[in-house]
């Protein structure tokens, strides 16, 4: 029987800005485990609501407690899943998603987002959450659909990479800022050290494919996850599927590249689960494929492909 485990948003159960294969793991847990974990919205004291009210002591403990690193996002782990060896992959069920949070933040930020050059008008607005409603409401009047996700679900880089800052996502996962990582999903990391190393964090309240002034809404959220180790499943780079379609990853400093990196990659996913030839899978990435840009705004771009899973049943 799988355990659940409930991990708090202290000052010891989270670094600020960094992932390193050498810190020493904040739990460990059977495969098949649950965790629920808590998190704080990316960003610095300048991002926070003005009204300190609406400010919860654990997040302020974390901002005085912990030293940054080169990145701004908060991650609650590592999480050392017992008998996850480097070659597996980590499966990641998202369970749950809650709000911890009744506001988040949107900025423009100097040098960032998809048009740093034309947007120098540097703003933070904060927009309030209404869980009950489903809705975010933003200072202009506009409300939107509340649909939360981490932007940053990972496990921990190759050891001789080092300490690796948050803002770019890699082979590991990371600040993949994919909207389709809500509940239902089910995201594949690869284990590159002996007990993976599961982080999460980077909470959005709601995001656009490309977030492209930089930040999505910016939140605190809870999530549960199931981890499982998957020694049936040998791979480098990650990928997921949701309750409808399989999905590819694609990751690199153009889109260009990204591109064919997620067009790649769906080739051999599809090749895994069918008897398809490659030229097949290809010619059927064509006609049911979808690509969509992830984010534009993390130094390594993204781009997904959606592949229905109903494409790939094959009549006798």
């Amino acid at each position: 029987m799988s355990t659940h485990h409930e991990i708090p948003a202290t000052p010891e159960t989270m670094v600020l800005g960094y992932f390193d294969a050498a810190l020493a793991p904040i739990l460990t847990v059977e495969s098949g485990d649950t965790v629920t974990l808590h998190s704080h919205p990316a960003g610095g004291r300048e991002s926070l609501h003005p009204d300190s009210s609406r400010l919860p002591a654990d997040l302020t403990a974390a901002l005085d407690t912990l030293k940054p690193g080169p990145g701004p996002h908060f991650v609650t782990g590592p999480v050392h899943v017992r008998g996850a060896e480097p070659g597996d992959m980590l499966q990641v069920d998202i369970l749950d998603l809650k709000f911890r949070l009744d506001w988040g933040f949107v900025a423009i930020l100097p040098l960032l987002g998809t048009l740093p050059d034309e947007f120098t008008d540097y703003e933070t607005v904060h927009a309030d959450i209404d869980v009950a409603r489903g809705v975010c409401r933003l200072p202009w009047g506009t409300e939107l659909p509340l649909d939360p996700f981490f932007g940053i679900l990972g496990t921990a880089p190759p050891a001789a990479w080092g300490r690796v800052g948050t803002p770019v996502p890699r082979a590991f996962g990371g600040n993949m800022d994919n909207k389709e990582m809500r509940v239902g999903t089910t995201l594949y990391l690869p284990v590159f050290n002996p007990g993976a190393g599961f982080y999460a964090g980077d909470g959005h309240g709601v995001q656009g494919d490309g977030e492209v002034c930089i930040t999505a809404l910016e939140t605190g959220l809870t999530g549960t996850f199931r981890l499982t180790v998957r020694k049936d499943l040998r791979g480098v780079w990650p990928f997921a599927e949701t309750p409808t379609d399989l999905m590819s990853i694609g990751l690199h400093e153009t889109l260009d590249e990204a591109m064919r990196q997620a067009v790649r990659e769906m080739v051999r996913l599809v090749c895994a689960r069918t008897d398809l030839t490659r030229n097949q899978a290809y010619m059927l990435c064509s006609l049911a494929g979808n690509l969509r840009i992830t984010q534009t705004v993390d130094g390594n771009k993204g781009v997904h492909m959606l592949m229905p899973k109903a494409a790939l049943a094959q009549k006798g």
